[in-house]
């Protein structure tokens, strides 16, 4: 899968998201990598396929607008193809890692998202 295809994979899965929902992201962006930073893997598994970088909406308070660079929200494109075999399980991994870090824009950790099945 190309990178245009990957990202267009990624657009598709932000697109599944309630409109309801995607209007209470608040300054948080969501970007496409190639391959994580050894900063970004640091205490991670070894195939990390989406990262949250930032402060959950639950954590904000008065201090935390002022200045506050965008949330971010990065998918990896080489963990992911690497864990897939067809271009459909990739789509599917992709929407399941945007919901996931998504969730955790919400403030939702892992252990309730495993719970939920979005993990």
């Amino acid at each position: 899968m190309t990178m245009d295809e990957f990202e267009d994979a990624v657009s598709d899965a932000l697109d599944l998201i309630p409109v309801e929902l995607a209007e209470r992201m608040d300054n948080v962006v969501v970007l496409v990598e190639e391959e994580p930073s050894p900063e970004q893997l640091a205490g991670m598994e070894e195939d990390l396929l989406g990262i949250y970088e930032g402060t959950p909406l639950t954590e904000r308070d008065s201090w935390w607008a002022a200045g506050s660079l965008p949330d971010r929200i990065t998918i990896f494109r080489g963990p992911t193809l690497r864990v897939c075999d067809s271009p459909e399980d990739v789509v599917e991994e992709v929407a399941v890692t945007v919901v996931h870090e998504i969730a955790h824009h919400f403030g939702i950790d892992d252990e309730r998202l495993h719970e939920l099945g979005w993990a």
